[in-house]
């Protein structure tokens, strides 16, 4: 009789093996960390004895659970800001505060806690992106967890990297720190097309490649995502994706929501696999995936939690359900997805999805010995029947839970026994969790209460200090402009011609000042849109100064290119009161005795304000430059023509109240 460590006796096996073999009364033996022996009882028992035998009667002893995508630090994030659309939850709110608070210590805890939690969900593999993955692979190590674990690479600044390149070469670091680890594999992770340069994804690739490793990331998760890639580069994600020469190297794509039968075509010609998220995809009104399409036309589907900031939780029984049930409203087929299917998803055809399904993902000889055992006689549970084998599938995809999970092994080590984590102190996590949500809260309290730091919390945008010189006056005929073209002290240097869109987000409390949303189109000599863009300006309403009675020191405290939609800055600011200007707006930009000016003539759309008018208006930065440069405004007054008895006090805004 052959001596092994470790025979789970008495239970019914559920091997996920290519045959989906059960054994009623099945056991297991496993050695160091492999899995020796599956069958009968009796006959494990006849052939081995062991060190520890545990008596599973009454339960399932299944492959431990394979999350295939999440992003296991946002742990401490769970719960900051839902009910919100992709890009305002994430640009407005995730990703300003990761900016402040993501760093090694933030990684290692958020880690730990997920850990934790999937560990007691019966998850034993799983697949994630971040930033600082080495401290991640550390926490993963350490709670005995097998990871698929990607460096995050953006296009631009991330916590851990101030450049793309800085944080390829962290992954390279960090693959060779970790690709002979027993329990961890190191990835590449490229975080989306939008997010990524052509080039950053073949570099991407060629490293991946030159070590072999999977590269894991987000591909087409919103119909927006596509409907921008179309119009940037004519081309659908994932055959731009595939021209970048990403698909070359073994790729896990998250999401997948929106792509068509070609798209499916591609990643099957390329082993792309993907990971279905359906709590996530439905939180966010992303979509339902087209899973059941996928599998059809032979692609390898894992199923994913997502992160839990956006599931919320990392519990894979509710993912595995949804999944199944999911597809079936889809399809209005009952038939389609069946549980037998959808719990594959989540162990061996999750593990291949992880590309590690050649030592985990079922119960084998040969593969690693991760597994979970869950109490099959609860009351959510009972009765069984057995006269369809495919019975226990259906009672542990709709009725199962996580908390049924009493055991959870992974290489051949407990992880939890009884419900009891053994690798991981629970309470000392949760007490260093509530710390950082406080700190978190501190930090968003005082970022939802002044608009500026909303605006500097957005990302991508710098503040920007800014004093203009300005007078504005009402004009009868606009050819009065010929005048400072012929004045000798005048040399014009550009002439363009604007539609402009102003909408103006109010609040309630005036010292929080305004922000103005432009887009400026560009019209050519045929009044047709040339060019288009977009910027946001914070100004406070009080003048800073006066000179010669007329001319006027605003203030504006931030000014920068828009580079998200308007419905983005709506939902995002929230303001009390929105406001809308539509105008044209000639603009000429002037030397005037060697200093630079800017001169309007503004013809309005909407509201309906009669009459043209006229603005004269320069930069500034000191009070002796700014009374200067007054005094220039007024000199080209009167070169124009322009009464100061036509000077209007009022901005465009109190004008439109004015005709209300």
């Amino acid at each position: 009789m052959d001596h092994v460590d470790t025979i789970i006796t008495g239970g019914t096996v559920i091997t996920m093996n290519a045959d989906l073999d059960i054994h009623r009364d099945g056991a297991i033996a496993i050695q160091d960390s492999k899995i020796i022996a599956v069958g009968a009882s009796e006959d494990i028992q006849s052939r081995f004895e062991a060190d520890e035998v545990i008596d599973c009667t009454g339960q399932y002893i299944l492959p431990g659970l394979v999350n295939a995508h999440t992003h296991a630090p946002m742990t401490l994030l769970r719960g900051l800001a839902d009910d919100l659309r992709l890009d305002v939850w994430l640009m407005g709110y995730i990703m300003p505060t990761e900016r402040e608070f993501v760093s090694p210590e933030f990684c290692r805890l958020g880690t730990k806690l997920a850990c934790a939690e999937m560990i007691r969900s019966g998850i034993t593999a799983y697949a994630d992106m971040y930033y600082y993955e080495s401290e991640v692979a550390k926490e993963t190590a350490a709670a005995g967890m097998r990871g698929v674990l990607g460096q995050t690479i953006l296009k631009f600044p991330s916590p851990d990297a101030e450049s793309y390149e800085e944080s390829l070469a962290y992954s390279q670091q960090f693959i060779e720190d970790w690709k002979d680890h027993p329990l961890i594999t190191p990835a590449v992770a490229p975080h989306a097309p939008y997010s990524s340069t052509k080039e950053l994804l073949k570099q991407s690739a060629q490293l991946a490649m030159q070590y072999d490793v999977p590269v894991l990331i987000h591909i087409s998760e919103t119909r927006q995502e596509e409907e921008d890639n179309f119009e940037m580069y004519d081309m659908r994600v994932v055959p731009w994706v595939k021209s970048s020469g990403l698909l070359n190297a073994k790729v896990l794509a998250a999401h997948c929501v929106h792509i068509n039968k070609g798209d499916m075509a591609t990643l099957y010609e390329h082993d792309t696999t993907v990971a279905h998220n359906p709590t996530s995809n439905l939180k966010l009104a992303s979509g339902i995936a087209p899973v059941t399409e996928m599998l059809e036309n032979r692609v390898t589907v894992g199923i994913g939690t997502d992160g839990p900031a956006s599931n919320n939780d990392l519990d894979m029984f509710e993912e595995i359900r949804l999944a199944a049930i999911l597809a079936k409203t889809a399809a209005n087929d009952p038939t389609t997805l069946p549980a037998k299917q959808a719990l594959l998803m989540a162990t061996r055809m999750g593990a291949d999805a992880l590309f590690i399904g050649d030592h985990t993902g079922s119960l084998e000889v040969g593969k690693f010995a991760d597994l979970i055992v869950m109490n099959a006689n609860t009351l959510h549970n009972l009765p069984h029947f057995w006269r369809d084998p495919d019975a226990i599938y259906s009672q542990i995809v709709y009725a199962g839970k996580s908390t049924d999970v009493m055991h959870t092994m992974c290489h051949g080590k407990w992880l939890m026994r009884d419900r009891e984590l053994l690798t991981i102190d629970v309470d000392e996590v949760i007490n260093e969790a509530k710390e950082y949500a406080e700190r978190v809260d501190a930090f968003l309290t005082a970022h939802e209460g002044d608009v500026l730091s909303k605006l500097l919390a957005v990302g991508g945008l710098e503040r920007s200090e800014s004093f203009e010189i300005q007078v504005k006056a009402q004009i009868t005929d606009e050819t009065i402009i010929k005048n400072l073209f012929n004045d000798p002290d005048v040399e014009v240097l550009r002439e363009v011609h604007y539609r402009q869109y102003d909408t103006y987000f109010m609040f309630d409390d005036p010292n929080m000042g305004r922000v103005r949303y432009r887009e400026d189109d560009k019209l050519d000599e045929k009044g047709e849109v040339s060019e288009v863009r977009a910027r946001l300006t914070y100004t406070m309403p009080t003048k800073e100064r006066e000179f010669n009675s007329a001319v006027l020191l605003s203030h504006s405290r931030f000014i920068a290119p828009a580079d998200r939609p308007l419905r983005f800055y709506m939902e995002y600011f929230q303001a009390s009161d929105v406001r809308e200007i539509r105008k044209e707006r000639q603009r000429w930009r002037i030397h005037y005795q060697g200093v630079l000016y800017y001169v309007n003539i503004d013809h309005f759309l909407e509201p309906d304000i009669p009459g043209k008018f006229i603005e004269i208006k320069s930069r500034t930065w000191s009070l002796s430059d700014a009374e200067h440069k007054a005094n220039g405004i007024i000199r080209i007054m009167e070169i124009l023509g322009v009464s100061l008895n036509d000077i209007v006090q009022l901005d465009y805004l109190e004008m439109e109240d004015k005709v209300k």
